[in-house]
């Protein structure tokens, strides 16, 4: 197999750091392991965010998320944790990620965490008649 799991998040430059403006990227398929049952937990990851200086590179995404595959985790500890990684590879004016875990036990689970840089305020929303 060529492709691996990884936990190395790869950037590219921000073609157009004049703007804000929003990239939205949707994760059908993250897996991680209950830590305490060890049975396989599953999400669709929603990532929102208004780059700065860097944007992520999506197939090493791709393979990051894919490296949670075989690690126990508390659905919050690792949205936060993702959240966390992404920041640090990233720098971004503000990101959310939204993680919708499907049930289990007959309970579902959404976790959003969110970061802001000190000095970014949103823009105004614009409302057309």
């Amino acid at each position: 197999m060529s492709s691996q799991p990884s936990k190395h998040l790869e950037t590219f430059e921000n073609p157009q750091k004049d703007r804000d403006y929003t990239i939205r990227i949707r994760i059908p398929e993250f897996t991680c392991l209950c830590p305490k049952t060890g049975q396989p937990d599953f999400a669709q990851l929603q990532l929102e965010y208004v780059p700065d200086g860097q944007c992520v590179e999506l197939k090493s995404l791709k393979m990051y998320v894919w490296s949670f595959r075989d690690e126990g985790a508390f659905h919050e500890a690792v949205t936060n944790r993702i959240l966390g990684d992404l920041v640090a590879a990233t720098a971004p004016r503000f990101m959310r990620l939204t993680a919708e875990f499907n049930v289990r036990g007959g309970v579902y689970t959404t976790v959003t965490a969110e970061h802001r840089a000190p000095d970014w305020q949103p823009p105004q929303e614009v409302k057309l008649p």
